[in-house]
């Protein structure tokens, strides 16, 4: 197995930073510094191992833990204390623990533990790896120059959080679907490994954000109608003046703001960024795909996660090749849509989604 092919496996993508970083507040240039800074060099630092499950999770942990069980459900949640390295801090809480007098922990043991429930209870998959690979999660990351990390990421291993600077960003362990987008990187890592560049990288993300929010729907009961289709809303704090990080309709999730400019992500494929940035526009692109979900979410109805959700999550795990561009996405999507009969109801939805953003 593998990493994701950059260290950006980031809940907040590098265009927002590096809108930051030109901001007149000083602290909002300093919150840029605490998401560009300190989980790329943690997360660079780890590149070069190898992704695998280990036999034992002393090897991640030194001795504070047993051996992992074979299969169910297993979180470890860690404490960094404020610095960044090395992942993955002190043990503070595992599976049965109780709860103990500290949110963050206590969030990243619940959203993941939520995570596991929704692979498991609609895709009947065991974990990550589908063979109960024990959910890690790092809290409080943060470092000596920068502060608290403005930022989530999976670095192939595990989890990491940061607490947010309490203006812009909040804690990363409040959002579900920021926990669940994190970890479904780690799903893909075991199902298509899609190349984290382009296009591929693009549907790397979008998979990635639409699990993540398919998990929140879940866990609250929504259908596509009663969702807001916004995604990272809940890590935003009072001073950020945006409605999310992303979203999957056809209107920006932010315009001009002050802080954050405006939301870069097109809709259609013709407007697709074309430069090298963002590993040639993996975050940017990405509301293309998401958006051909949405489409084909709202065209079938009901709840998202049984059907439109089951065809993307067999296309995510078995119906792509680790190069695959969108066009390839979207016929191997159509394709699996078929179950539901060819020329059915949801097979004319997805494609009708995907000729909507001008994919095919």
């Amino acid at each position: 197995m593998h990493l994701c092919h950059h260290p950006l496996c980031c809940f907040v993508p590098p265009y927002m930073a590096e809108t930051l970083q030109t901001s007149e507040d000083p602290a909002a240039r300093q919150v840029a510094l605490a998401s560009l800074g300190n989980e790329y060099r943690t997360a660079r630092r780890l590149l070069s191992q190898q992704f695998m499950a280990p036999a034992t999770i002393s090897e991640i942990a030194g001795e504070q833990m047993a051996r992992a069980p074979i299969a169910g459900k297993t979180r470890y949640i860690f404490d960094m204390r404020g610095v960044s390295d090395p992942l993955p801090g002190n043990l503070v809480r595992q599976e049965g623990d109780r709860a103990i007098d500290d949110e963050a922990v206590n969030e990243a043991y619940d959203h993941s533990g939520d995570v596991y429930d929704f692979y498991q209870a609609v895709f009947e998959r065991d974990s990550l790896d589908d063979a109960g690979l024990p959910l890690r999660s790092s809290v409080h990351v943060g470092d000596t120059f920068n502060g608290p990390m403005s930022n989530a990421f999976f670095n192939g291993k595990q989890m990491a959080y940061g607490d947010g600077d309490g203006n812009l960003f909040t804690r990363f362990t409040r959002s579900l679907d920021v926990v669940g987008h994190e970890l479904t990187h780690g799903v893909l890592n075991f199902t298509s490994k899609l190349d984290y560049f382009g296009e591929s990288g693009a549907l790397n993300e979008s998979f990635a954000d639409i699990m993540g929010a398919l998990i929140g729907q879940w866990k609250s009961n929504q259908t596509v109608d009663q969702a807001d289709w916004y995604i990272g809303k809940e890590v935003l704090g009072p001073g950020a003046g945006i409605r999310g990080v992303r979203t999957f309709k056809a209107e920006k999730a932010f315009e001009n703001d002050a802080n954050f400019g405006t939301d870069p992500q097109p809709k259609h494929y013709r407007d697709r960024y074309r430069g090298s940035r963002d590993r040639g526009g993996v975050h940017i692109n990405s509301g293309i795909p998401n958006h051909a979900f949405y489409l084909a979410a709202k065209a079938i109805g009901g709840y998202g996660w049984e059907k439109a959700g089951k065809i993307w999550y067999v296309a995510m795990k078995s119906g792509l090749e680790s190069d695959a561009t969108f066009g390839e996405a979207a016929r191997a999507t159509i394709a699996i849509a078929g179950y539901y009969g060819n020329g059915s109801d949801e097979q004319n939805a997805v494609r009708s989604a995907w000729q909507q953003v001008g994919v095919i």
